[in-house]
């Protein structure tokens, strides 16, 4: 396939085989990931590989416990990184205050975010699975501590990744035309926005979800349950906490 066919079959999957991932494989998958655009060419990103089972174990609780967290051959994880620059500019005897700041984590987090989606279209092209595990974000301080990152280095993007245990389905998604502006934003009617989110409305586990959860309707699910104010409220107060503790 080529990227543009790997693309669009991309699917989540979280179950994976017992064959392990290639030295060659994953080096491909690394390189892929650090070739991506990046901020004025600083690659303000670091990508630390977890195979060592023992130490998923160790990280499973901050994932909640997801039997992916530990299941998976490897897990990448992403982090915003501007600690490196930050060693590179005081070797020079330059001053790198300039980057303690939101604007710089900012630059950081697009740099690791661009760095994961090359990884995963190279996984998937390479025939691997993968899922993103959110949980990395609600956790930040237990993961700054299991990886010993130092000031500058926050983590923002969790893949687990293998070769797949059976075939999946793609899950349904908005239809494109729904995501995409014509020169501005154009507001969706209330009748345009019930045709795009028919399908996902109508995906079987949604559908028994808000059966088995008692939420009513999808939007209910994804507000009073999946994700509620009282848990964005309390993860974004940790995150805001951590920033803080990492220098930005």
């Amino acid at each position: 396939m080529n990227a543009i066919d790997t693309i669009l079959a991309h699917k989540s999957v979280r179950e994976f085989s017992d064959r392990p991932v290639e030295d060659d494989v994953l080096e491909k998958i690394l390189k892929a990931a650090c070739n991506g655009s990046t901020m004025g060419g600083l690659q303000l990103f670091s990508i630390i590989v977890t195979k060592d089972k023992e130490m998923m174990k160790k990280m499973a609780p901050f994932h909640f416990n997801q039997p992916i967290a530990t299941s998976a051959p490897l897990i990448l994880t992403f982090c915003a990184d501007f600690h490196r620059f930050d060693c590179y500019c005081e070797m020079s005897g330059v001053a790198t205050d300039a980057y303690h700041n939101a604007q710089a984590y900012q630059w950081a987090v697009t740099d690791a975010i661009i760095a994961a989606q090359n990884a995963c279209v190279a996984a998937e092209s390479l025939g691997l699975g993968l899922c993103w595990l959110g949980t990395i974000t609600y956790n930040v301080p237990q993961f700054i501590d299991a990886f010993q990152l130092p000031e500058h280095v926050v983590p923002v993007a969790c893949i687990p990744m293998g070769y797949p245990l059976h075939e999946t389905s793609l899950t349904p998604k908005l239809p494109w035309q729904t995501l995409v502006h014509q020169e501005v934003y154009h507001q969706s009617s209330e009748t345009e926005l019930r045709t795009a989110y028919e399908a996902m409305e109508k995906a079987p586990h949604n559908i028994a979800a808000v059966n088995e959860n008692g939420t009513g309707c999808l939007a209910g699910d994804y507000v009073n349950r999946r994700y509620k104010k009282e848990d964005n409220e309390f993860f974004s107060n940790v995150l805001k906490e951590q920033l803080k503790r990492q220098g930005f």
